[in-house]
């Protein structure tokens, strides 16, 4: 199919799910995506075309390519220097000086700037949490709601022979429920992301394919945020959030030492010990590495020695570490700030997900201005799901 056709297809794919005022059945959803991978792979195939022409179109006077004209410019210095070094004179050589590539008009001009096709894009860690939780996904985002259970309070007993026995305490039954919070990527203003057509047109880059990933980076962003100190209301409840009540606090505000560690590892219940990991931000880890015994050997011996040799593991007492930068520092929080987290992260948390990231393309609102607007959102929530499987370190 063209890509006309294709546009035209997935067109008619929503209009006709627009006008019974339904969601796309999931064979139409597979049907769009497949048909948005083809008209990716057709631009992506002309952006191809057209730089390997520019390639192959020749460069210079004459007809005469780049690797020619410098293989000739570099013959003729070379005759230049030999003739000024035999003779003294700086016929030639004299030219080549004058002629300068640093000023256009002494030959800068023709001088080609050469480009590479590389973006180098900053990058800054984030999530964490979110790759260790369980994560289910959902084609709609209605609420979810599953029953909890708490017995741990109650034992059996011995009943001696022929005496009667209660009925034991009733089950008691809780509910926990999940949303979906729809994350946009929209910027100042709240409009969305407008780029030239020229620039869609010209740019030796499928800028296409780099905003939807600079779209996903930035809801990832913030949900890794919402997913570790969300508050539960309008927005996910979170891991660390101000509705967790910490089970340690460090003895010295600022201060982490062993004893807090094993306080921390104490309360954890030996049940969630098998799949327990650590949850922390990097300066906190930081500190942590850097506690040091009276003879100033570090406590965490294993990984300062593998350190020396190569990158150390993160381990600490035994237990992976898991780094996310959205949980607090332990030298910036302020109160009672949960830094530290032990526990079986994905018994504890759940992620619920709808669909995929979406990015709709508007070439019509800004047509008369020449621009295509962008705009992403991706719908997702995060729960405690069971309290008891972690236990949570707060700075004082």
């Amino acid at each position: 199919m063209t890509l006309e056709e294709l546009l035209e297809a997935m067109r008619a794919l929503i209009d006709a799910a627009t006008a019974e005022d339904r969601p796309l059945s999931e064979e139409e959803a597979e049907r769009y995506e497949d048909m948005e991978r083809q008209v990716a792979a057709l631009n992506r195939t002309v952006q191809i075309r057209s730089r390997q022409t520019a390639y192959d179109t020749p460069t210079g006077h004459g007809g005469t390519n780049t690797t020619d004209r410098d293989a000739h410019d570099a013959r003729l210095r070379a005759e230049a220097f030999e003739r000024y070094l035999r003779t003294g004179d700086q016929g030639i050589a004299a030219e080549f000086r004058a002629q300068s590539e640093g000023v256009g008009s002494e030959g800068g001009f023709l001088v080609p700037t050469e480009f590479r096709q590389k973006i180098i894009e900053r990058m800054v860690a984030f999530g964490g949490l979110a790759e260790n939780a369980e994560t289910m996904s959902t084609s709609n985002g209605a609420p979810i709601e599953w029953p909890t259970l708490d017995d741990t309070a109650n034992l059996g007993e011995i009943t001696p022979e022929n005496a009667q026995f209660g009925g034991g305490a009733d089950l008691v039954f809780g509910t926990a429920s999940l949303g979906a919070y729809k994350y946009t990527t929209t910027g100042v203003n709240d409009d969305p992301l407008r780029v030239s057509v020229e620039l869609l047109q010209d740019s030796a880059f499928d800028i296409q394919a780099l905003i939807s990933r600079v779209f996903g980076q930035r809801i990832a962003r913030a949900q890794a945020l919402d997913f570790v100190l969300g508050t539960g209301v309008g927005e996910p409840q979170g891991i660390a959030g101000s509705t967790i009540t910490a089970d340690e606090t460090v003895d010295v505000a600022d201060v982490i030492d062993y004893d807090d560690l094993l306080d921390l590892e104490g309360a954890l219940d030996p049940a969630y010990e098998q799949g327990a990991k650590w949850l922390m931000s990097k300066a906190t880890w930081s500190a942590i590495r850097g506690i040091v015994d009276g003879s100033q050997r570090p406590l965490i011996f294993d990984q300062a020695a593998s350190g020396i040799g190569g990158r150390p593991e993160k381990q600490l007492l035994g237990y992976p570490v898991v780094i996310d930068q959205a949980m607090p520092d332990l030298s910036a929080a302020v109160g009672p700030a949960i830094v530290a987290i032990l526990g079986d992260l994905r018994e504890a948390y759940l992620i619920r997900r709808v669909a995929n990231l979406t990015v709709v393309v508007n070439p019509y609102s800004r047509a008369n201005f020449g621009q295509v607007e962008f705009t992403g959102w991706e719908r997702a929530d995060g729960v405690v799901q069971n309290r008891n499987a972690f236990v949570a370190l707060a700075n004082q």
